[in-house]
């Protein structure tokens, strides 16, 4: 059976259906996250007359809808939602909610005399040769032929015909055609989903998430849309705590249901170290209740499918949304949440800078679900989430594949012993080779955002380590602080020396320290601020930081990963240094891990 059907429209007729609240956007599509320069070359694309590829609709009359209400013959975007919305905002002049829940205008100007579109900027909108929102001329909002006569009176070598030709082919967007596959309107919505992820299996890393999200929200029965939102509100909220009140005010009555009581306390939650998005609400719940870690799983578990006899059954649908449900109430659990929270910065890492992999922190909160629902004691609970948690960014071990891995890890701690696997794993990935050779050499790099730097820095914050020469405070203040990494060979002196950009940065040559120290410090080779340092010690005389004895200085040095010998080093000494100090920092990094 053909199951579409193809043709085309003018973005005029596409136009008037968004006016007219034909055009539906489901639950399965994503908020819109173009930058504004795509939007810009869309549109310089239909001026040019380019392809821009095809929308796919689909009537159906029972898809849920953003707004909670059903499609009622509605044509449904089921692909082309950025590229939709990025002709309303930029040619009806509509606003977009972002990413971050917030509204936006996103004018696109015109350069009628050198045809060129650019995103409205102030520079643009001082410059009188600009058109500033090619929407007022799409619209019909400007009399095209005084502006005409007027642009060429103010700029006399302007040719009024060319002119004239070139906003009529301005206003001409509105006629290109663009291809439209609408889909059959009795298709189900496994056979969409499937349509949808075929499509944008290379390019949407977040489609199964999205697809989770809609089969969650059409099925009223097992409270799916009370599910949903309870995820998306959960979500802004703790992105945006000063909507709660709108939230109330346009959702009057999930406000007063208990999904939303559960919830609000994360309005007045101040810490950021993880904000979750809809998708890890979801891979969390998921994986922490049915041990399973593909997303694509979750769609067809929500259908009713059994995977033994590959038949969909009624009383699946039911179990699964109830399963699901549990994993979301355990995810925005407060207690749950807090201390979860509490276990990562017991861990060191008290700032979400200090931690890049949000799947870490993700497969960190199923695994300390997943223990807590089994009864595990709650000191081996801490023990076990540190420990992975710090695995898991030594060795990257959801960089690639997450959902492959989670799905991996999960059911190999399920089927055995949580300890016992993690400990397996820990002895095959933490090997004597990987902290005397790999770990050293993967500190062989000038990014600032290594994560090796990183869990250096965890190793000083947990051992409430001192910054560099100083006396009382701690890396942890510098960090929460916002204080500044500076160089231990000072990178003026470096450069006088002929050293590049990317030797003098490595970061084993990085330390956290007091900016007055710093300063103090200056360009001078370390074997004659050291020495200085050893005479302030030994009479008493403070010229950097506050250390006023020599065994705090030999303190200070270790806390830091600096070797002894660096009282005598200067620039010929500075490779051999950084080699050291890389030994160092690998051996700080070992002995916090086997602190967890």
């Amino acid at each position: 059976m053909q199951k579409y059907d193809v043709n085309n429209n003018s973005i005029e007729s596409i136009l008037s259906w968004i006016k007219q609240g034909e055009v539906a956007i489901p639950e399965i599509q994503r908020p819109f996250v173009w930058d504004s320069t795509k939007v810009r070359d869309l549109i310089d694309s239909l001026y040019k007359g380019y392809p821009v590829g095809y929308l796919i609709t689909w009537r159906n009359p029972n898809t849920k809808l953003k707004d909670g209400t059903s499609a009622f013959g509605k044509r449904i975007l089921i692909d082309g939602q950025q590229r939709v919305t990025a002709l309303t905002a930029s040619l009806l002049g509509y606003e977009v909610v972002n990413d971050n829940y917030k509204k936006k205008r996103i004018r696109i100007a015109f350069h009628p005399l050198e045809e060129r579109f650019e995103v409205l900027n102030p520079a643009i909108q001082k410059d009188d040769y600009w058109i500033n929102d090619i929407s007022e001329f799409i619209n019909g909002d400007i009399n095209t032929f005084n502006f005409v006569m007027e642009y060429s009176q103010k700029y006399e070598n302007t040719n009024s015909a060319k002119l004239n030709d070139t906003i009529t082919k301005l206003m001409n967007i509105k006629n290109r055609n663009i291809g439209i596959i609408e889909l059959a309107h009795n298709l189900d919505i496994e056979t969409v989903t499937e349509i949808f992820i075929r499509i944008n299996s290379k390019g949407v890393v977040l489609s199964q998430a999205d697809f989770a999200m809609s089969k969650i929200s059409v099925n009223e029965e097992c409270n799916g849309n009370l599910i949903r939102k309870t995820i998306d509100y959960f979500c802004h909220l703790a992105k945006n705590p000063s909507d709660y009140g709108t939230i109330k005010e346009n959702d009057v009555d999930f406000s007063q249901t208990e999904y939303f009581k559960k919830i609000e306390w994360i309005r007045k939650e101040n810490e950021d170290l993880y904000i979750p998005s809809y998708s890890d609400v979801i891979k969390v719940a998921f994986t922490s209740q049915f041990y399973r870690g593909k997303l694509a799983d979750l769609v067809s578990l929500l259908s009713g499918r059994n995977f033994q006899t590959r038949e969909f059954e009624e009383s699946i649908v039911e179990d699964s949304f109830n399963k699901f449900e549990k994993g979301i109430l355990e995810f925005v659990n407060e207690t749950n949440y807090k201390r979860f929270i509490m276990i990562v910065k017991s861990a060191g890492i008290i700032n979400k800078k200090l931690i890049r992999s949000q799947n870490a922190m993700n497969f960190a909160y199923i695994l300390y679900l997943t223990l807590k629902l089994k009864g595990v004691d709650s000191n081996k609970i801490e023990t076990l989430v540190r420990k992975w948690l710090a695995l898991s960014i030594l060795t990257g071990r959801y960089s690639g594949s997450a959902e492959s891995m989670f799905d991996y890890d999960i059911k190999r701690m399920v089927e055995n012993d949580f300890e016992d696997y993690i400990n397996r794993e820990e002895e095959g990935q933490l090997s004597d080779s990987f902290w005397n050779n790999i770990l050293i050499s993967k500190l062989n790099t000038s990014v600032i955002s290594s994560p090796y730097f990183n869990l250096y820095l965890m190793a000083q914050i947990r051992g409430n380590d001192k910054g560099f020469l100083s006396k009382h405070i701690e890396v942890r203040h510098l960090i929460e602080q916002r204080g500044d990494i500076h160089h231990i060979f000072p990178k003026k002196y470096l450069q006088k020396n002929g050293l590049t950009k990317g030797q003098y940065n490595q970061i084993a040559n990085y330390v956290y320290m007091q900016t007055e120290i710093n300063i103090k410090v200056k360009d001078k080779a370390p074997n004659v601020y050291f020495n200085e340092l050893k005479e302030q010690s030994e009479n008493g005389k403070l010229t950097y930081g506050g250390i006023d004895n020599y065994e705090d200085l030999k303190d200070n040095l270790v806390q830091n990963c600096i070797p002894e010998s660096i009282f005598d080093m200067d620039i010929n000494n500075y490779n051999e240094f950084l080699e050291q100090r890389r030994t160092l920092i690998a051996k700080k990094i070992k002995d916090y891990y086997y602190s967890l």
